[in-house]
């Protein structure tokens, strides 16, 4: 067994963060430890580049990371590969939670962490032993469905390589200088624990870090290949201010000081010094989870914070020059359409520059999901909506139509043209752009998902649940599985396969 591909599915739909894709660094690490290890790898990320079917179908292995909203795409991927004969396994957060769906479409599923244990499992592949031996796994065996122990955390976390581009399909010479902005890992880990996130049950609740001379080195790598923008890859990249400050510190004595961005959370704003180094070390956006503005939702999120807070924040990143990606989330029980109309003004009035309105989803993994699947809530379970842009459950005092029809609205009215000549007029070039960028998206995003708008019309009117066609998320892959079988690729494939192993 030689030839390991990777695949990452593309989203169902567009978003805010279309234009400038990112490959999430789970198949790229993955990939690289097996290359180091001499194999031949090769990773499709389809936001970067398209999935190159044929090739993928003389692959000795597949292994394809889903998050819950690329789900159906991923497993109609899995069918089509593990169709051909190829060993096909799947990793990533949803299949973590739902690894017995995920067995229905593909032959292993490897829980949580994989980085150190997926040398033993390609070896057992090889081998076709030592999978009882391999913690975060699951598979069938005589028609038995096994689930190993849960795998470790990795503690040791300048173990991970740093990531080889390279093996990404439309990044194979010169990455760096491609990808609009370079992703780079410094921590694993969250402890707040909100009560609609997934990432503690994949992660952990205990932060994990890399050292500050290993960041420092991947900055350097970044550099010496052309990379310009850098984006720290961190659920909470200022978890421990005081480890934070001492790598920004770093960074500017050592003359590393790409434009760089991050996810914070508001407490980022009550440390003046941090703010300050993050400043001088060329921070150009933070992405932050305001999630609400209403008192009692932020206490129902858990998200320990208050209105206040986030006021706070805000003027004082401005103070010091640093742009703010807002994001909020609305849907709770205890939000109102007047929540959403509230938290457009609070967004405008406090010159945020730019957002993302969100809709409540709750995520296999979650308390939230648990929760919602309790009291027998959801209007659908089709995952390719769960992309936290489609209201998927209703919540108390809105109903499923204003909470999707609100939201579109708030979006619209946030990246108005209003919004853009009060840029304009401040020669805020950058944010003009932006605002641009998110009005134009916004009535991309509407016009092709009218039909959802109508579906949660028809359910609010008829006040009951109607069956919702499940959207067409791997259409093009069937069609050209189709059409390599009608064409007689695939019987070649076999065949040559057939000859190597004799």
């Amino acid at each position: 067994m030689k030839k390991i591909i990777f695949i990452e599915p593309k989203p169902p739909d567009f978003h805010i963060f279309s234009k400038m894709p990112l490959p999430r660094l789970g198949t790229v690490l993955l990939g690289t430890v097996l290359k180091e290890k001499g194999y031949d790898v090769r990773s499709y990320v389809e936001t970067v580049g398209e999935l190159d079917l044929e090739d993928v179908l003389t692959a000795d292995a597949v292994g394809i990371s889903t998050i819950t909203s690329t789900s159906s795409r991923a497993y109609e991927i899995a069918r089509i590969v593990k169709k051909a004969g190829i060993p096909v396994f799947m990793g990533g957060a949803h299949v973590t939670y739902m690894p017995d769906e995920a067995l229905e479409v593909c032959d292993y599923v490897l829980r949580g962490e994989a980085d150190e244990t997926i040398v033993d499992f390609i070896k057992a592949l090889e081998t076709g032993m030592g999978f009882e031996a391999i913690t975060g796994l699951s598979y069938k065996k005589n028609g038995e469905t096994i689930h190993n122990k849960a795998t470790s955390y990795c503690k040791d976390m300048d173990k991970f390589p740093y990531p080889d581009f390279s093996i990404v399909k439309g990044l194979e010479k010169k990455a760096y200088k491609k990808l609009s902005i370079t992703p780079v890992m410094t921590s694993r880990g969250c402890p707040y624990d909100c009560s609609f996130c997934s990432v503690t049950g994949m992660f952990g609740q205990q932060y994990r870090f890399r050292s500050k001379e290993k960041i420092i080195e991947e900055l350097q790598l970044n550099k010496d290949n052309g990379g310009k923008w850098v984006f720290f890859y961190d659920d909470n990249f200022s978890a421990d201010k005081k480890r934070t400050k001492e790598l920004l510190r770093l960074m500017i004595e050592k003359g590393l000081t790409p434009k760089w961005t991050a996810q914070v959370r508001v407490d980022v704003a009550k440390d003046p010094e941090l703010l300050d180094l993050m400043k001088r070390s060329n921070c150009h956006t933070v992405y932050i989870g305001f999630e609400s503005v209403n008192p009692e939702t932020l206490k129902a999120y858990n998200k320990k914070q208050s209105v206040e807070d986030i006021k706070a924040c805000i003027k004082k990143l401005h103070d010091h020059g640093i742009r703010i990606h807002g994001m909020f989330v609305f849907g709770s029980d205890n939000d109102t359409v007047e929540t959403i109309q509230q938290t457009v003004s609070f967004a405008k009035k406090n010159d945020i520059e730019s957002v993302q309105f969100m809709i409540l989803t709750p995520l296999p993994g979650t308390g939230f999901f648990r929760e919602m699947e309790k009291q027998n809530r959801f209007i659908t379970k089709d995952w390719s909506l769960y992309d936290a842009h489609h209201a998927v459950f209703e919540p108390k005092k809105m109903t499923y139509h204003e909470l999707q029809a609100e939201t579109v609205k708030a979006t619209a009215r946030f990246y108005s043209i209003g919004q853009i000549i009060k840029r304009a007029v401040k020669l805020h070039m950058f944010n003009v752009s932006i605002k641009i960028y998110g009005r134009n998206l916004t009535k991309k995003w509407a016009k092709k998902n009218e039909y959802f708008l109508e579906y949660t019309k028809a359910i609010t009117e008829k006040g009951k649940q109607i069956e919702l066609a499940a959207k067409n998320t791997a259409e093009d892959i069937k069609e050209r599985f189709r059409q390599l079988e009608i064409s007689g690729v695939l019987a070649r494939l076999n065949t040559a396969k057939t000859n190597l192993k004799w």
